[in-house]
């Protein structure tokens, strides 16, 4: 419990320092966050990072994760994210001739669905943090309510939880826990919205709470379902007692996508 403590602390000091800083600094950060966590799906399903799969998958990765603008001054194309999901998927299916098909049409899908899952997840955090003004207070908003859901639902689960969320997936977790995160983050990102008012209104804002708080938990599930899947009690083990990357930005990078798919942040 004492390295578990110490280790979220150390934690959350850099991230919030990061946060803050903004920038190149906060991008680059989370690039090697990224980066590390798509280390951690890659041995998962037993695949070497620097193999012939894992470079590609990387690769992959980095194309979904960075900003389109890192490249305005290498290329001067202009292109979406969707165009440059299409290149991927193209060249990965000529991968599976030009290996022969010791690069099969499973491991194909396998890279193309842990590159989106991780690359724009953190690819939506950068680009958050770099909006103009508010762009630390939005990243400081959706994490306090992903952190508040995440204690919330662990105290109030331990108090009054009996009946099960989903027991197949993540056995410990329960409705009532899952009720008391939500509960908990209404009520920190109602206070977070009184101090820092960043949104129109107060409906966008309990919007967000409610998506945050819901979604982030359905990431935790996600991320559950694939530890499970590939029998493993932690994705990693860069952080004592923490587990790996994929255990503390499950939520984050969940949710970040569908905010920005639905246009509120």
């Amino acid at each position: 419990m004492k390295q578990r403590i110490i280790t979220g602390v150390i934690g959350a000091i850099v991230f919030i320092s990061m946060v803050i800083l903004g920038g190149w600094f906060f991008s680059i950060f989370i690039s090697i966050v990224a980066s590390v966590a798509m280390i951690e799906l890659l041995k998962m399903k037993k695949i070497a990072p620097l193999s012939l799969m894992g470079i590609v998958s990387l690769g992959s990765m980095w194309l979904l994760l960075v900003p389109t603008s890192w490249f305005d001054q290498v290329i001067p194309i202009t292109y979406t994210k969707v165009e440059t999901f299409i290149f991927v998927i193209l060249v990965l299916l000529m991968f599976t001739v030009l290996t022969k098909n010791s690069f099969t049409f499973d491991e194909v899908g396998f890279v193309i669905l842990s590159s989106v899952y991780v690359g724009f997840g953190f690819h939506f955090l950068i680009v958050t943090r770099d909006i103009a003004d508010i762009g630390m207070y939005l990243v400081f908003f959706v994490l306090f309510l992903i952190w508040t859901t995440d204690s919330g639902a662990y105290f109030a689960g331990r108090a009054f939880g009996k009946h099960k969320l989903w027991p197949d997936i993540s056995p410990k977790k329960t409705i009532e826990g899952s009720i008391g995160g939500i509960v908990a983050a209404l009520i920190v990102g109602s206070i977070f919205y009184m101090i820092v008012p960043i949104f129109p209104n107060y409906i966008t804002a309990l919007f967000i709470m409610l998506i945050a708080s819901t979604f982030g938990q359905l990431g935790d599930l996600v991320e559950s379902a694939l530890k499970r899947h590939y029998a493993v009690k932690d994705s990693g083990n860069v952080l004592p007692g923490h587990g790996g990357i994929l255990d503390r930005f499950d939520s984050l990078i969940y949710v970040m996508p569908i905010l920005h798919l639905l246009q509120l942040i």
